[in-house]
This record gives C-alpha cells, sequence and structure tokens, in this order.
C-alpha cells in the first residue's frame, strides 16, 4: 500500500468527487480529506491510499491536473513526526 498525499483541492471537493477522480487509475483503499478542528470547514488537502502500482499511475496522470479549478499536487505522502503539543520540545520542567 502506497499513501498519497492530495494537495490543493478545493474547498467544494467530497470524498464521493475525490474518489472517482482517482478510480480510473486504480482501487481505492482509503481517503480521508482533511477538515480545520475548530471550524470544520475543509482545509483543501487529503490522503488516498492504494496499491503501489495505482498509486504510481494516480501520481504520474493527476499532479498538475487542473480540478473543479486547482491544479492539484499528488505525491506520496512523507511520514510526520507528532510533536508532543507542548510547543514542539520534550522538555518537562
Amino acid at each position: 500500500m502506497t499513501k498519497l498525499f492530495v494537495g490543493n483541492l478545493p474547498f467544494t471537493a467530497t470524498e464521493e468527487s475525490v474518489r472517482a477522480l482517482f478510480a480510473p487509475h486504480g482501487t481505492v483503499e482509503s481517503l480521508a480529506l482533511i477538515n480545520d478542528r475548530d471550524t470544520g470547514r475543509p482545509r483543501g488537502f487529503g490522503f488516498i491510499e492504494m496499491s503501489s502500482a495505482d498509486a504510481a499511475r494516480a501520481m504520474s496522470s493527476l499532479n498538475g491536473v487542473d480540478f473543479e479549478g486547482r491544479a492539484l499536487k499528488v505525491n506520496e505522502a512523507q511520514a510526520r513526526e507528532r510533536s508532543g503539543g507542548n510547543g514542539g520540545g520534550n522538555r518537562r520542567y
């Protein structure tokens, strides 16, 4: 499985519309559109999991493609280190 980052999504994008966009390139195993924690509004990006071969096809076909007036950014998601919620430092006082 490969996790893809999909950025620059229009705020009107739905899970159904994004799934339909990626479906011609392979099976979408999971899809998550990210919403703002405080407002609940879309943040304009999400993550999709596909098989490695399908993900490679989707990346090469959809990166830079216009989707509802916005040029998509599609690439392999990078693991992000999670902060402890204490300003990013691990100091204890």
